[in-house]
């Protein structure tokens, strides 16, 4: 019989806590020890528990130190999962949370099979979800850097009254504008300088992602999804890079699900109440979703950009697509006329917008073959 040590490893950033669990069903779960959190430790620290004859299955929480650590299994042939820790079964009474304590948890839980891991991308795949990341980074920033600006302005009582922020008439009046008090002027320029250095970066990393995209190996995925409305090379590639292979889901209910664009539900007896919508998952991919539904407001059409979009496109593709627009687009007036309120109506069309995004993704997947070849 294969005889199998499950452990259990509490990571941080220069510790791992490790616990061992029996291949015995009832057999005890005992600590290891605490390490350092290098690598040559933990791989020294494995050999002892493996000893002759044992098969070791590893796992450990998703967290900010990364897939270092299940990659380096990966090449030394060791069995490892990485679980996240929301999907971790815990009972209502516990309220005791230690290193030692996490480590057994999970070595427990290992051994029993309740833990499920995550998908992990490879280390190029994560290298592009990395710069998609930081271009919205970026973007936050400008809006953070944009709305302190216009607050200032605010305070000392000066408000724009052009049509629209951020235009060109705008920026030439915050240039031209002159404050009474030398302190005051010298804080708006910061700000200006501010606002200037932030939209320089936006652009910088947007021009890498423009750059780097058609070398991935996943980009006829991202040009396949550039022929749905709404999708263009940086939406496509936030996408496809934060969700990563969707055939893992077998329905679209289940990508919903995981972008937390599901309602909460409380049912109990006869009682059954809807809230507001989970947001759990992936947050990134979520808001890259919504603001795509936002364009299917717009009446169906195949656009010039968007012709362009799908040429070299195969025929399922562009069907795909089409079929998008006109029931997306049915569905947003249809809650339009109900008297749903926009943003409601926005999350509930990128909610739907999930199952073409999947059967999308799905088709277009390269094969390993060919994935590996590009």
């Amino acid at each position: 019989m294969k005889k199998v040590k499950y452990v259990g490893l509490d990571v941080h950033k220069d510790t791992i806590v490790i616990a061992v669990a029996d291949f015995s069903a009832r057999g005890e779960v005992r600590l290891f020890g605490t390490i350092s959190s290098d690598l040559r430790a933990l791989e020294k620290a494995l050999r002892k528990i493996r000893g002759e004859g044992i098969t070791l299955a590893v796992v450990y929480e998703a967290g900010p130190s990364g897939f270092v650590i299940y990659r380096r299994l990966k090449q030394l042939k060791i069995e490892c999962i990485v679980v996240a820790p929301s999907k971790l079964p815990k009972r209502s009474g516990d309220r005791l949370k230690t290193d030692k304590r996490d480590a057994v948890n999970l070595a427990r839980l290992h051994r029993a099979g309740e833990l499920e891991g995550i998908h992990v991308p490879d280390a190029v795949d994560e290298s592009v979800r990395d710069l998609c990341r930081a271009r919205s980074d970026a973007s936050g920033d400008l809006r953070r850097t944009k709305q302190r600006l216009k607050g200032f302005l605010l305070r000392l009582g000066y408000h724009y009254k052009g049509k629209a922020n951020w235009s060109d008439a705008h920026r030439r009046y915050l240039r031209e504008l002159k404050l009474p008090l030398v302190v005051h002027q010298a804080v708006l320029e910061e700000y200006l300088l501010a606002v200037d250095e932030a939209q320089t970066r936006l652009d910088r990393i947007k021009e890498m992602i423009e750059a780097h995209a058609p070398l991935w190996r996943l980009y006829s995925v991202v040009e396949a999804l550039m022929a749905m409305r709404g999708f263009q090379l940086v939406a496509a590639t936030t996408i496809v890079a934060e969700l990563g292979d969707v055939r893992r889901f077998t329905h679209p209910g289940q990508l919903m699900a995981f972008l937390g664009l599901i309602p909460d539900v409380h049912s109990s007896g006869t009682k059954r109440r809807q809230g507001s919508i989970t947001k759990t998952g992936n947050a990134h991919a979520r808001w890259m979703m919504v603001e795509a539904a936002q364009h299917y407001r717009l009446p169906p059409k195949v656009s010039a950009p968007l012709a362009k979009r799908q040429e070299g496109q195969s025929h399922q593709v562009r069907v795909l697509g089409w079929k998008a627009q006109t029931r997306l687009n049915k569905r947003y007036w249809q809650l339009t006329a109900r008297g749903v309120m926009t943003a409601k109506i926005q999350v509930a069309v990128a909610r739907e917008l999930c199952g073409f995004v999947w059967d999308m993704i799905r088709t277009t997947w390269p094969e390993p073959r060919e994935a590996s070849a590009r």
